[in-house]
């Protein structure tokens, strides 16, 4: 069996810079290695692709937190809102039952008529930040565009927008800390009262949005209050926080290389095929949300015993050369590009024609509106999210154009 990763492994400044190559020193000892995260749990990650795709798919490998993992049971039992009744955190039946209830709202037809609206919301953003000729574009773009589609989807009120960032930060990280620990419990908390009451609100005057559409078919498909506040918590994390990355990892990866930002911007019906890169090259999401063994079994060569936590990493299968021609190398004309950024099998995202669509009409726009754009910082100073989160982003973007 290879080395143990230690725990910190995941956690250095140089692992948030380039995940990709601390994968790389140790891909030649195997597609699957042992690692302390969290600490003191037997846990496993799977950083080769085709190993990855099926372990995603392997029902094996159970999501259900409650049952098959200690740790992330007393999590549960704290009354955490993301681990707890929703699509994410359990297996067949109920993930079958809650995925079909909330399907409907994200069938491509239904994503594709939101496509003026994104446009219309991009293009507000931008004409925001044209006067001032520099803007930091996490904040001023890439974070509003996706928390406005989503809290318009949901019935969110406008003026309530940022309470669900700060909460959504919260609830994303991992809470080793007591500090955090306390933290993440208190956001659990308001954004499952706040959600209490706007169900209540919902049952007494229904509206176009979806909290309404789930409660007129809550007693068909048997949707419990508690599910349906711990789906609509997924939702709204899920809807924004990847589409976040997307623009602006995607943002920072042309912006580092301008041979492949001036082909889009004279071709922009590469936009597709860009998108799908830069989800490979530097996706949103670094790693699966946690899997547990339900039986000893064996990947790739490695026993992995009962109740182990196993850990796909989604970035590092877009960076195995034995998948992908010259993974470091940023190509947006690439035709075949079976990433795993969206996960793949039973759990594959529900949003990804939302992500997809949300980022070609940001990026493109950006490119189109602004197209003097480049880094307002030296590369140098880019820096990325170092929480141990499964999510991958950068601190900040600031641009100039």
């Amino acid at each position: 069996m290879p080395e143990k990763l230690p725990f910190e492994f995941v956690l250095t400044p140089e692992f948030a810079a380039s995940p990709y190559a601390a994968y790389d020193t140790v891909r030649a000892r195997g597609p699957v290695h042992p690692i302390d995260f969290p600490p003191g749990f037997q846990a496993f990650v799977v950083i080769d692709q085709e190993l990855g795709r099926a372990a995603l798919a392997d029902p094996r490998l159970s999501k259900d937190i409650t049952v098959y993992g200690d740790y992330f049971r007393k999590v549960a039992n704290d009354d955490d809102i993301l681990l707890d009744s929703n699509m994410l955190s359990v297996d067949p039946p109920d993930h079958t039952r809650l995925r079909r209830l909330v399907s409907k709202a994200f069938t491509p037809r239904r994503v594709e008529a939101l496509r003026p609206r994104i446009q219309e919301i991009t293009d507000e953003l931008i004409a925001a930040m044209e006067p001032n000729g520099r803007a930091e574009l996490l904040d001023e773009f890439a974070f509003p565009l996706p928390i406005i589609v989503i809290c318009e989807l949901l019935g969110v009120r406008p003026e309530d927008r940022h309470l669900f960032r700060e909460w959504s930060e919260l609830l994303i990280n991992p809470r080793f800390e007591e500090e955090r620990q306390r933290a993440r419990a208190a956001a659990s908390r308001a954004t499952r009262a706040y959600f209490t009451e706007m169900i209540e609100a919902r049952r007494a005057e229904p509206r176009d949005d979806l909290i309404s559409a789930m409660l007129a078919i809550q007693d068909e498909g048997g949707l419990t209050d508690k599910e349906m506040i711990s789906t609509l918590t997924l939702l709204l994390i899920a809807g924004h926080e990847t589409t976040v990355n997307l623009i602006g990892n995607g943002m920072l990866a042309l912006l580092r290389n301008p041979g492949q930002l001036k082909l889009l911007r004279d071709d922009p019906g590469l936009l597709p095929s860009a998108i799908e890169e830069f989800l490979r090259y530097d996706g949103p999401v670094e790693r699966s949300t946690p899997r547990f063994s339900t039986e000893d079994l064996e990947l790739g060569g490695v026993a992995i015993p009962r109740g182990s936590m196993v850990h796909i990493s989604l970035g590092a299968a877009g960076h195995d050369p034995a998948a992908v021609a010259d993974p470091s190398r940023l190509d947006i004309t690439r035709t075949e590009n079976r990433h795993l950024a969206f996960g793949h099998g039973i759990h594959f995202c529900l949003g990804a024609p939302l992500a997809r669509l949300e980022g070609q009409i940001a990026i493109g726009t950006l490119l189109e509106r602004l197209p003097g754009i480049e880094l307002g910082i030296d590369p140098e100073e880019i820096q990325y999210k170092t929480t141990g989160a499964v999510v991958r982003g950068l601190t900040a973007l600031p641009v100039r154009f």
